[in-house]
């Protein structure tokens, strides 16, 4: 269950109301083209979650339970979603499988990463969308070298392949009988997390692909019967107060949300930093904070610093632990006894409360969202709210917020640096 309290209070006039419910009508316009495949994503993965499981069920490297590693050769989209999921879950796991992300052609993480990984109890899979992302494609051709995997062999039993249909990696999968997922081709990359991009590789970690969608599908229903308008309000607040408020933080509370963070700095930057309809640069710049941690850095520039930003806390009602501060008294160390006997999630949550309620006497606008436990489907509501919110905003600024032609240059650049070269 996710809740939403404290929520921004925007003042909204009539010509506000007016806005808000076209931007709403926009949404649903928006998701019955199906030219925006994300929205519909809890409603059309049930035959995907079926060829998963049959595929999980008929690979006999899965079925005998020898697969201790899974690493995921992909970068952005395609890598932080499923990260975000396992990070905050793991604690949970049903299996001993480990999660290795192969993202950034950086050589001495890809090292690092591989050195103790063995051919024998693995699984690759390969992530990339256009199916010729340069560092994913990179990365593949290493491990397919490193680890002598010869492709006209039972060796392609230990590769997956995720990417458009019949891309350039699509293709040669095929041509090599390797199992190959397809993400449509209305999804893009940082809207992916919920098509086969997130549910292949959380399967095969032993996560209930299915609450994670139905998490997702329960809010997509009630969103669009009207019943979660805050959303919409909250979007407003953030059009309207772009200039003032341009920069947008997630203030999570709990460590496990470190990834989630990122995922959500991605959808947000990637998603609303555009060139409106008039050319004019717009956009909202994302923060990820992690509770209590960054209370020690971070939060002396929000409280004193420039007021130029809106926080949203995170907050984990249940941590499903009950672990203590043991009740004993330390030498000269007396004036924090008061917390002795108090769990740690006590200790967490009163420090999120006493932070947000520092940050709004301060003037700083405010929001929180409070999950109940960590689980699937809180997961799964949580990443279909915020891509929502993108979409909302979005549509607010006039702008395409699915593509992003500020990244593409400097692909271009890059091609013909090497094109030269060689």
């Amino acid at each position: 269950m996710v809740n939403f309290e404290h929520k921004f209070n925007p003042k909204i006039g009539k010509q506000g109301k007016k806005f808000i419910n076209e931007t709403f009508e926009k949404l649903k316009k928006e998701k019955n083209s199906k030219e925006v495949g994300y929205y519909t994503l809890p409603d059309t993965t049930k035959s995907l979650i079926k060829d998963i499981k049959k595929y999980i069920q008929n690979s006999i490297h899965l079925q005998l339970k020898n697969i201790k590693n899974l690493v995921i050769i992909g970068i952005g989209g395609s890598s932080l979603g499923t990260k975000a999921i396992d990070a905050i879950l793991k604690f949970k796991k049903p299996t001993d499988i480990s999660l290795h992300l192969l993202e950034n052609g950086d050589p001495l993480s890809i090292e690092s990463i591989l050195k103790n990984i063995n051919k024998e109890d693995t699984i690759f899979i390969v992530i990339s969308k256009s199916g010729t992302t340069i560092e994913t494609t990179s990365i593949f051709k290493y491990v397919l070298n490193r680890y002598d995997i010869d492709l006209n062999s039972n060796d392609t039993s230990r590769l997956i392949m995720i990417t458009d249909y019949e891309s350039p990696l699509y293709q040669f999968g095929q041509k090599y009988s390797i199992a190959t997922f397809s993400i449509p081709k209305n999804v893009g990359g940082r809207f992916s997390v919920l098509s086969a991009v997130g549910l292949v590789p959380l399967a095969i970690l032993g996560y209930d692909i299915q609450k994670l969608i139905d998490g997702a599908s329960n809010l997509e229903k009630d969103f669009f019967n009207k019943k979660h308008h805050h959303l919409l309000e909250k979007g407003y607040y953030y059009f309207k107060q772009a200039k003032k408020k341009p920069m947008n933080v997630l203030f999570s509370y709990a460590s496990s949300f470190n990834y989630f963070n990122q995922w959500y700095v991605q959808l947000w930057g990637e998603s609303l930093g555009k060139l409106d309809k008039t050319l004019k640069k717009v956009g909202l710049t994302p923060i990820g904070l992690v509770g209590s941690v960054d209370q020690h850095s971070f939060l002396q520039l929000v409280m004193q610093g420039p007021e130029d930003k809106t926080i949203t806390f995170l907050k984990v009602e249940d941590f499903q632990s009950d672990l203590k501060v043991p009740d004993i008294k330390l030498d000269y160390i007396t004036g924090v006894n008061y917390i002795n006997n108090h769990s740690f999630k006590e200790l967490i949550n009163a420090q999120c409360m006493a932070t947000m309620e520092s940050v709004s006497e301060a003037g700083i606008p405010t929001d929180m969202i409070t999950i109940n436990n960590l689980s699937e489907e809180n997961l799964g509501f949580l990443i279909y709210y915020y891509e929502l919110l993108a979409s909302t905003v979005g549509i607010m600024f006039g702008i395409n917020t699915y593509d992003q032609p500020g990244v593409e240059f400097g692909k271009k650049k890059l091609i013909k640096k090497f094109v030269k070269e060689s």
